[in-house]
């Protein structure tokens, strides 16, 4: 394989892992944002001490909030009795309007564009399904059945996932680097599920199913919606398919007849897990990763596992074993290389 070869095939590989770890914002800037390397800053930011810190801090910002919002979420559901499902088709309904609103304030144009091509309707309502129905609820069956942190480790793997992807696509074996990383991810997730004790499972199996379906709708996240984001912005490709997916579930679901009463505390959960956990989760995260480039995004967005993990222990009584943390590093680890 020649050098060229290699640049393109390590460059797809960074797009397309930054992709599946969040995808990218629109605003004013998205059309310079698409077009710069995935390794730098958008070219509408300079490249300056001060902008790269606040980039870090909304980055950091972004992941944390992701990381408490699956607390909040797993709360919600031992405390309330607020079903995956339920809390999956309100969030993505109400995110879908924030969204779509904030869409038409920063990007009128690509969502009158978007709504007035039918041809991509189907392809907006498949998105719809896998990149947030599938990964939202997978996601949050995982969280109920087991904790915050760990669905939110498994939900890393979902690089391993890509790269199997990156690897088909540009007919190449794996380099060294992606080996030792695969390796590492199962072995870290071997240990998650076992407890250090090979002969018998400590993870629930249906936990482990869930997050590993998550990973794989996650892994879909970086292929599906490339070309809708290049073409009509992040704001209103998430709008849509937020919306689709919320109105999927809607009449399975019927929320306003089967939704558990809610104190003021599970008012303001639920308020969080959708303006600060998911809406406000992306922009902070998304307008961080336009300052810092993607390499350093990807790193920051760790903070997303590690505050979950965080938040399970002190807000959810979680209890992690050594296996546990060992697993988990050696995923984190698997993240760096996969990056």
């Amino acid at each position: 394989m020649n050098r060229k070869e290699e640049d393109s095939n390590e460059n797809a590989s960074k797009v397309t892992s930054e992709t599946a770890s969040k995808t990218f914002d629109s605003s004013k800037s998205a059309q310079l944002a698409i077009s710069s390397s995935p390794d730098s800053p958008n070219p509408a930011f300079s490249s300056s001490a001060r902008t790269i810190l606040i980039g870090m801090i909304l980055t950091l910002l972004g992941g944390a909030l992701w990381g408490t919002n699956a607390t909040v979420s797993k709360i919600l559901m031992a405390d309330y009795r607020v079903s995956p499902l339920q809390i999956a088709c309100v969030r993505q309904l109400a995110a879908g309007v924030l969204f779509t609103i904030t869409a038409s304030l920063c990007a009128r144009k690509q969502l009158l564009s978007a709504a007035k091509s039918t041809k991509s309707w189907g392809m907006f309502a498949l998105t719809g399904i896998v990149c947030v129905l599938l990964t939202q609820v997978s996601y949050l069956w995982a969280i109920d059945c087991t904790n915050s942190g760990t669905a939110t480790v498994l939900q890393s793997l979902n690089l391993v996932f890509v790269l199997v992807y990156v690897c088909l696509r540009n007919k190449r074996l794996p380099i060294m680097r992606e080996n030792i990383g695969v390796l590492l991810a199962f072995v870290g997730t071997a240990l998650m599920a076992t407890g250090g004790d090979f002969s018998k499972l400590s993870l629930p199996i249906m936990g482990l199913v869930w997050g590993l379906l998550d990973a794989a709708s996650t892994a879909a996240l970086a292929i599906m919606p490339v070309k809708l984001i290049a073409k009509w912005g992040n704001l209103t490709i998430n709008g849509i398919t937020f919306i689709i997916a919320g109105l999927i579930l809607l009449p399975f679901v019927r929320p306003w007849e089967t939704m558990p009463p809610l104190d003021w505390r599970g008012i303001a959960l639920f308020t969080f897990t959708v303006v600060g956990g998911t809406f406000g989760a992306y922009w902070l995260f998304l307008s961080g990763v336009m300052r810092v480039g993607a390499v350093r995004g990807t790193l920051l967005g760790a903070s997303e596992p590690v505050m979950a993990a965080l938040t399970a222990v002190l807000f959810t009584g979680a209890v992690f074993s050594w296996a546990d943390f060992v697993g988990f590093a050696l995923i984190f680890i698997m993240m760096t290389l996969l990056r």
